[in-house]
């Protein structure tokens, strides 16, 4: 189902070895003596490397010149249990290959891994084991950072609620988090006021949100893993996203969540055997869902009726127990000028043969509106009359109060091409 090239990987050499390439800048190699990583940070000059031995270097620290902090994939550095281990505050900074440890658990001063401050222009967080941290990587403020390629292994001895986020961006245009491995922790990203950022190629697992998306326009939302989280992607207040070819697969609640999200292109996602809804529109508008594949859900699609002009067309909807709840008086057409959406229940022909059906699909009727607004209804769905009355509005349906019509219902389904994950170098 899923075929990746080396991409991702080319990317960490490429950054690696040009934030590494300061032609005058002088090396020196750090010992892991306790303070010793502290005074070599102090007597550094600007764009000097600093290679850190195998072993453990002690925090935290604060970069407030630009340097490169290489760790060779075996150095540690630990902190005190307090605070950040790792600050940056200073441009043109990059962290390499380290494993870092032992932050802070205080949310209200977000206690990271690494975290990038106003002042951290351009930094490049890649390659990196961060485990046992409140937050992995804080991005509070710094433009145009690059967070690729790192382990991240979040707390687990506080309830989810009370856990840090495996990245957290605020506020932070031009940021770029990719390739990472994210697990254990509260939300796996969590965006807030900012734009014009990049989430794409990151596997998500053990979390709250895969991605908590809120006031961020313009950004792109691409080829990311969600799998067993309590929710995959949570797209709030936003507008101009570009959601593409993302999987949520077992996920608890909801693969997709469009909450205030408008003007938005959703196309050529998997959401796969999630619990309750495979999408959850509310309150958006103006959105282009276009070739998904929606599968395995308690609902396929709910749709509010406060959520406007969007456009559904070329998706698939197999298998879910509900394929479309959507409750509301008016019809919304789902193929207006167009071929619609493939439904695996539609028991219909293409005689034809040009790929459309022949018979038009309306997933809902009157009773399953009244069984949405009174659960105890469903008491009588065995009973004969019942049976009877779902057979007549199946048979008249200009008696149905509105709902979901797809006119133009697809004979085949569509298949995502979605790009198989790697782990971080």
């Amino acid at each position: 189902m899923l075929v990746r090239s080396g991409i991702l990987g080319g990317m960490v050499l490429a950054l690696v070895a040009f934030a590494s390439a300061e032609a005058d800048a002088a090396e020196q190699v750090v010992p892991p003596r306790p303070g010793a990583l502290l005074q070599a940070i102090q007597q550094a000059q600007p764009d000097d490397t600093l290679r850190l031995l195998p072993g453990r270097h002690d925090g935290p620290v604060l970069i407030d010149k630009p340097l490169t902090l290489d760790g060779g994939g075996a150095a540690h550095v630990v902190g005190s249990g307090v605070g950040s281990v790792i600050v940056v505050d200073a441009p043109r900074v990059s962290v390499l290959g380290l494993q870092v440890s032992g932050s802070g658990s205080s949310n209200e001063d977000r206690d990271s891994a690494i975290a990038l401050l106003k002042g951290a222009t351009g930094a490049v967080v890649a390659g990196n084991r961060l485990t046992g941290n409140l937050i992995g990587v804080d991005v509070h403020g710094a433009r145009a950072a690059l967070v690729t390629g790192n382990l991240i292994e979040g707390r687990r001895d506080h309830r989810m609620n009370s856990r840090g986020n495996g990245v957290y961006v605020w506020n932070a245009p031009g940021a770029k988090v990719i390739g990472n491995d994210v697990r254990w922790g509260r939300d796996g990203i969590f965006v807030n006021t900012s734009q014009d950022n990049e989430f794409r190629g990151n596997r998500f697992r053990d979390l709250r949100f895969a991605i908590h998306h809120m006031y961020a326009n313009d950004s792109i939302v691409a080829d990311n893993v969600s799998i067993g989280n309590h929710l995959g992607y949570a797209l709030m207040f936003s507008s101009n996203l570009t959601v593409s070819g993302n999987l949520s697969a077992d996920d608890r609640d909801y693969g997709l969540m469009l909450n205030y999200t408008n003007a938005s292109r959703i196309s050529g996602n998997h959401v796969l055997r999630v619990g309750d809804r495979c999408v959850f529109i509310y309150n958006a508008h103006k959105n282009q869902l276009q070739g998904n594949r929606f599968e395995g859900c308690g609902i396929g699609v709910h749709f509010t009726a406060g959520s406007e002009r969007n456009d559904v067309r070329g998706n698939a909807f197999i298998g879910n127990r509900t394929q479309v709840k959507y409750v509301g008086t008016r019809w919304l057409d789902w193929s207006p000028d167009g071929p619609g959406n493939y439904w695996s229940d539609h028991a219909a022909f293409d005689f034809d043969g040009d790929g459309i059906a022949d018979a038009v699909y309306r997933p809902n009727d009157a009773l399953d509106h009244l069984l949405w607004t009174q659960p105890a209804a469903k008491l009588l769905l065995g009973s004969p009359v019942v049976q009877l009355i779902r057979w007549s509005l199946s048979a008249f349906p200009a008696v149905l109060p509105g709902g979901i019509v797809d006119r133009r219902p697809l004979m085949q389904p569509v298949e995502p091409q979605l790009l198989q994950w790697q782990a971080p170098l």
